[in-house]
Formats: structure tokens, C-alpha cells, sequence
């Protein structure tokens, strides 16, 4: 089982974990709203978690150029 962060911008994989078993109170998932929950978190068959984030790229696009939040995609 793995725990994958991806950009959700580029797709770029930012860091994958290789676990056992996953606590999602560990990894401050449970902090969040069930709305984003269910935007950023997504269970694979397999048994593997991926949650998008956002990558240090696009973060740093994002801060230039505020306009791109408008956005559902940015970069092409």
C-alpha cells in the first residue's frame, strides 16, 4: 500500500510512501472538511491513497500570476 501526493496542476508526483497501513490522523487528513476530503483524497483499488496537493512549481506560478486560481487547469 502507498500514499502518493500528486500536483493537482501538472500531475507531477511530489512524494510517494510506502505503508503498511495508513492513519489518516497521522497525516493531518483527518483536519480537514469533508468536502475536501472528498476533492483531495482518492482510494485506489489496490489499496493505495493519492491526495493531491499542489507542487512548489505551481505554487510559486500561482503566486505570479493570482489570475491563474480562476483556472480549473494552468498549466497546458
Amino acid at each position: 500500500m502507498s500514499i502518493v501526493y500528486n500536483c493537482r496542476h501538472c500531475g507531477h508526483e511530489i512524494g510517494k510512501l510506502n505503508q503498511e497501513t495508513v492513519d489518516t490522523s497521522m497525516l493531518g487528513l483527518d483536519k480537514l472538511s469533508a468536502e475536501d476530503q472528498k476533492e483531495m483524497i482518492h482510494y485506489q483499488n489496490n489499496g493505495d491513497v493519492h491526495i493531491q496537493t499542489i507542487c512548489e512549481n505551481c505554487e510559486e506560478s500561482l503566486g505570479s500570476h493570482p489570475q491563474y486560481h480562476e483556472l480549473d487547469y494552468f498549466i497546458q
